[in-house]
């Protein structure tokens, strides 16, 4: 870290920092992943086929997504957490409304919701990291977010597969809306403002879309951005169909399924803190490339066990672990370097890259399901597709994006950092 962002006791207050940013950020795995296990219940129990159900999956992330471009212009203009306790409230909220819901389409329309409150706290997040840092370093911070936000999909499955033994679907709602109270607790409790009132944008919506044209006319900004997105969509398909392909077609029991789910949850966490070590001696960019590289073997390895047919839930358990384990290793680079291109407008950026990444990462959901029925084939083909379209398009930028460079500079003084760096 630069001696003029070090807070002072920054080992502490870093600690803290990193815990509640990286809680809120796991909200949106811990309303996915810890109800991924139920889904066939779901389908079960409110007379909706499968592929009407992983629509709720559709309609949570592209909540995600389209949350976080309000969000993220909101935050420029009025600071970082009275938008993030405002988005964990409505997360709550809708949580609840969840666990009543009397058909699909209450339910995906409460997911929608669900999912907007949780976008909060992914794009508050990163835009709080770029309020400190920048490039190498807010690649470091990020892995570290990773590393709390990163137990959520570890944990989440097993708990949901064991909750199913003693409670219904609907009470994993219930659990889900738990977490989101005490999520505000620690937010209103434990982190301060961020982004002084000097260094807040005004503008407005023209303001917002002011910010817009300036992202989009920055190619390196774009090409880190889609190619975020297809890593995300061969993630997604893995997250939409994984629990119907391994029950279903492989024969596995919930408990089976949430238990492979969080080995590879650890594989997220641990290709997140290879990343954090290897900074020390490679840029970001560097990293990135190398992480993509793993998710296009991954999602080779995927077609070809599925296509052969014939082989066992372990052959294709494999792939599947290096896939998600590369998308771990390279999400704090791509982050990072999209980022820290723009620190003035941290918010807008965050909200922009969050947008475009979930929003184009949650067409691989419905992808999953073309065919009808219980196939493997649409979620191996998507896997293969999107993580190699990450790969080309990194390519295709590669030149202009830069391992660390920052083209402007850090704004805060190390007085400013000292002062809003502080925690509870």
């Amino acid at each position: 870290m630069d001696s003029s962002l070090q807070p002072a006791d920054s080992r502490s207050s870093h600690a803290l920092l990193a815990s509640i940013l990286g809680a809120v950020c796991a909200l949106g795995a811990v309303a996915t992943d810890l109800y991924l296990p139920g889904l066939p219940s779901v389908a079960a129990d409110l007379g909706a086929s499968p592929v009407s159900i992983q629509l709720t999956l559709t309609t949570f992330l592209v909540g995600l997504a389209a949350g976080q471009l309000l969000i993220g212009p909101v935050s420029d203009s009025m600071g970082r957490r009275g938008p993030l306790l405002a988005g964990l409230g409505l997360f709550t909220v809708s949580s609840l409304v969840c666990a009543i819901a009397p058909n699909a389409g209450v339910l995906a329309g409460a997911r929608l919701l669900e999912g907007i409150g949780a976008a909060a706290g992914v794009v508050i997040a990163n835009a709080v990291v770029t309020d400190y840092f920048r490039g190498r370093r807010a690649a470091r911070l990020l892995s570290r977010l990773v590393l709390v936000s990163g137990m959520a999909p570890i944990v989440a499955p097993l708990l949901g597969g064991q909750l199913l033994r003693v409670m219904s679907w609907r009470g994993i709602f219930l659990v889900i809306a738990a977490v989101g109270a005490l999520s505000i607790v620690a937010v209103a409790l434990g982190l301060r403002e961020s982004l002084p009132p000097a260094r807040r944008v005004g503008g407005g919506l023209s303001g917002t879309f002011a910010s817009i044209r300036l992202l989009s006319r920055d190619a390196a900004f774009m090409g880190l951005t889609i190619s975020a997105a297809l890593t995300y969509g061969a993630f997604f398909a893995y997250l939409a169909a994984s629990s119907f392909v391994i029950q279903d077609v492989y024969g596995a029991t919930p408990v089976m399924f949430s238990v492979l789910f969080s080995i590879n949850a650890v594989g997220m966490l641990l290709g997140s803190q290879l990343n954090h070590l290897l900074l020390g001696r490679f840029s970001p960019r560097t990293l990135l490339g190398a992480g993509l590289v793993a998710g296009v073997a991954a999602g080779i390895g995927v077609l070809v066990v599925i296509l052969a047919g014939g082989l066992s839930l372990v052959a294709l358990s494999v792939p599947l672990f290096l896939l998600v384990a590369a998308t771990g290793f390279s999400s704090p680079d791509s982050t990072a370097l999209a980022l820290s291109r723009h620190p003035k407008v941290a918010g807008s950026a965050s909200a922009y890259f969050g947008t475009l990444r979930l929003g184009l990462a949650a067409l691989a959901t419905p992808l999953v399901g073309l065919g009808g029925g219980v196939s493997a084939r649409p979620m191996a083909v998507v896997i293969a597709a999107a993580s190699t379209g990450a790969m080309v398009v990194f390519l295709l930028v590669a030149r202009k994006v830069g391992g660390t460079a920052v083209r402007e500079p850090a704004p805060l003084t190390a007085a400013e950092a000292v002062d809003d760096m502080a925690v509870g």
